[in-house]
């Protein structure tokens, strides 16, 4: 006999309204006021640098880049900037972009998806430092990526321009370096020390630095000189991190995910959402000293259709299903988790055939009093915290929060004829 499951309720966290944008005109003017392509003469041809991150408006702000530099008489081209991701091969980088609307069709620009690397030089610690062979043979390089916390590190910096200039730009052999150093000396120092070097020896004509509000919505958009980069990237960084998005409660028995992919997270899930770190994590049942929000159980339902089978993050849950570890790609999973040097998060969770099945496992395994009502939250992904559902167990907490709006009465759980969970207004295919 199936196990009786709380009711679940739809919230809506409400938030003061995202900026609008004019990305030509404002890509345009930081273009002229930067004086970036004052040193180049006409037709010079100019390397496009894109990243695998799942960015709000990437395709548009790509495309006013590549507008920005055709206005001025140069020849864009992009060149893919993810280090191993997309399997460490030409087409599977090409795939990843065109996963975001980034083609040579959409783009009206040529890639050059080549993975060969050369060495530029060498940092202070002896650690040679690799860069495309596409880029450098351009004359001028533009670096455009978001700026937030990294995944699999803390400090001042995180995943941005630095990032994709040491890391992305490095390609998979350089990225592979990256990692492997930074296992002895640490990220940050490591990153530093590469972008440092590439910014001398590299033409990259600037960075263009994107900073997403809590809502996944473009907050700040900024065209940066790359004698100024380090110390501009700092400063968005801490903007970065007064953003970040939190999930909505403190204690969760149970936390659902509909969907993980690279186009969420560099680890498919959030670690500082979902606090649990790439290099482990406990799921002990006693309260501990550590994050704020306690998440005991989660459970992944699927993969992202973007994240073209890379399940880096699996390994963060406790419970997922048949179907998920099916859509799991062995060979662009193992490359990215051995590159990143962190194999515990791609080790296949407990999985079983249905939602239903992986819910009611996943209870049993939390030793509740019998009179207790699970506290459930299930959301879309780490990205998209406005709208999810909460079990009745969090009904008490609703009215002291002025930012939490109730959308659907408590209702019992809904499942399919395959013991699936149905979709629900916050969760959509990714």
């Amino acid at each position: 006999m199936s196990q009786k499951l709380p009711k679940m309720m739809g919230i809506e966290r409400r938030h003061s309204p995202s900026a609008t944008w004019d990305f030509p005109a404002v890509l345009s003017r930081q273009f002229r006021e930067q004086r970036i392509l004052d040193r180049l003469k006409p037709s010079a041809r100019v390397a496009v640098a894109v990243g695998s991150r799942g960015i709000k408006n990437l395709s548009e702000i790509v495309s006013c880049v590549i507008g920005t530099l055709r206005k001025s008489g140069m020849r864009p081209f992009i060149v893919p900037a993810m280090g191993s991701h997309g399997g460490a091969t030409p087409a599977g980088q090409a795939h990843v972009l065109a996963d975001y609307g980034i083609t040579p069709e959409s783009m009206g620009v040529p890639f050059d998806t080549r993975m060969d690397v050369r060495v530029i030089g060498t940092t202070e610690n002896g650690l040679e430092v690799f860069f495309s062979e596409a880029a450098l043979e351009a004359d001028g390089i533009v670096v455009i990526n978001r700026i937030k916390p990294h995944t699999d590190f803390s400090g001042s910096l995180g995943s941005g321009i630095f990032k994709m200039i040491a890391i992305g730009l490095g390609k998979h052999r350089g990225a592979a370096a990256v990692h492997v150093a930074a296992s002895r000396l640490g990220h940050e120092r490591v990153i530093r020390a590469v972008a440092r070097v590439t910014l001398k020896r590299a033409p990259i004509l600037c960075g263009v630095a994107i900073v997403e509000d809590q809502r996944h919505e473009t907050a700040e958009l900024w065209v940066i000189r790359p004698e100024t980069l380090e110390n501009e990237e700092n400063k968005l960084f801490a903007r970065a991190q007064s953003l970040m998005p939190k999930l909505p409660f403190d204690e969760i028995d149970l936390l659902i995910v509909d969907f993980m992919g690279k186009n969420i997270s560099g680890t498919g899930m959030d670690p500082y959402v979902i606090g649990r770190s790439v290099y482990g994590y406990s799921s002990s049942l006693l309260r501990e000293t550590g994050p704020v929000t306690r998440i005991y159980r989660i459970f992944v339902r699927d993969l992202t259709h973007a994240t073209n089978g890379n399940a880096l993050g699996i390994g963060l849950a406790d419970f997922t299903t048949t179907r998920a570890v099916h859509q799991i790609d062995r060979t662009a999973s193992y490359t990215n988790s051995l590159t990143a040097l962190t194999i515990s998060t791609t080790k296949i969770p407990i999985y079983f055939d249905s939602d239903r099945e992986c819910i009611e496992k996943a209870l049993a395994s939390l030793a509740l009093p019998e009179a207790a009502v699970p506290r459930i939250l299930r959301i879309s992904n780490t990205l998209s915290l406005d709208k999810f559902q909460a079990s009745d167990a969090y009904r008490s907490e609703i009215p002291a929060r002025a930012d939490f709006v109730i959308t659907d009465p408590p209702r019992d759980m809904e499942f399919d004829s395959f013991g699936n969970l149905s979709p629900w207004g916050g969760s959509e295919a990714l």
